[in-house]
């Protein structure tokens, strides 16, 4: 996949394109890359993105802006998966705000990325101030030689599928009803840092995943699996909180215990879905109390991941 930063002044060739922030990349997000992956290839032509970094909301007004369900780099690896070929990352500022919504269509699609066919959903707004819509990209496509497709909202069990829905399942914890929002196990990447060594001086190592936000969508501990490292997924308990117990305000850590590995993982780069939660984060009298509790939570762990086994073994 072709990641390109910013909008090009001229286009290099015909493109089909959608356009969105893709946080999450959930079911509605791969509906409407379903859709521009069979336009692109009826048409001849790549299939292609135009997202946004920081997110608008987080330009605009960056303490009240949602958590992020992705890390850009999250995302940019769901898109490729999902037959994106190539994805134009725009830098959200000031003066991209400011930028009309007929400037929109003949500066930064028309002309900087050559659309064929265009896809958006129906309740799409952009320029400044969310002055274009539906309506006038398709008034404006004869004119500007592309045609406008807009997908309906997907909807699961009455709900509009949504980033936010997604986000409130996480918060929730219910991880069960996140995966299936997101199409998928809801996962954190990041590469394994140095911690504090506590884990290991309790009798239970682990593998610390360097965030690239501060705010997650979850806190608590998990049966989780961390990908990246063998063949097969690695099964341990994970803890995704500001430790409480040992420090007084600190940033939220996540930190993987796994069953059956004992190497190296410092540097390396990992992903780590979360399948259950099984409690939120507390703050204990010692470490003593907190070891006894990291114990239970690995028994736990294990007993959730033996009842899926013999429910995988018995539908088999």
């Amino acid at each position: 996949m072709r990641i390109t930063r910013g909008v090009p002044a001229a286009a290099a060739g015909a493109t089909a394109i959608t356009i969105g922030n893709f946080d999450g990349v959930h079911l509605g997000h791969r509906a409407m890359l379903a859709e521009l992956a069979r336009a692109a290839r009826r048409l001849g032509v790549p299939a292609c993105v135009l997202t946004f970094e920081p997110h608008p909301r987080e330009f605009f007004a960056p303490d009240q802006a949602p958590t992020r369900l992705t890390s850009l780099r999250e995302k940019l690896e769901l898109l490729a998966g999902l037959g994106v070929d190539r994805v134009h990352i725009c830098r959200f500022n000031y003066a991209f705000a400011q930028i009309t919504a007929e400037d929109f269509i003949e500066r930064i699609l028309a002309r900087g990325l050559g659309p064929r066919w265009l896809l958006v959903g129906d309740d799409f707004r952009f320029g400044a101030r969310r002055g274009g819509d539906l309506i006038m990209l398709k008034q404006a496509a004869p004119r500007c030689g592309f045609e406008v497709a807009a997908l309906p909202s997907v909807t699961l069990d009455g709900e509009r599928v949504s980033s936010t829905a997604a986000r409130n399942a996480l918060a929730a914890g219910d991880l069960d009803r996140a995966a299936r929002l997101l199409g998928r196990a809801y996962s954190i990447s990041g590469r394994v840092v140095r911690g504090d060594g506590l884990g290991r001086k309790l009798g239970f190592p682990t593998a610390n995943v360097q965030m690239k936000h501060n705010r997650p969508p979850l806190i608590g501990i998990f049966a989780v699996e961390l990908a990246g490292i063998a063949g097969q997924p690695l099964r341990g308990v994970a803890s995704l909180g500001a430790r409480p117990t040992v420090k007084q305000q600190g940033a939220p850590v996540l930190e993987v215990h796994l069953f059956d590995y004992e190497g190296d993982l410092y540097g390396r780069h990992v992903r780590v879905e979360f399948l259950h939660k099984f409690r939120d984060e507390e703050k204990y009298a010692d470490l003593a109390a907190l070891t006894r509790r990291i114990a239970l939570d690995v028994e736990n762990a294990k007993s959730f991941f033996n009842r899926q086994d013999a429910k995988t073994k018995k539908a088999g």
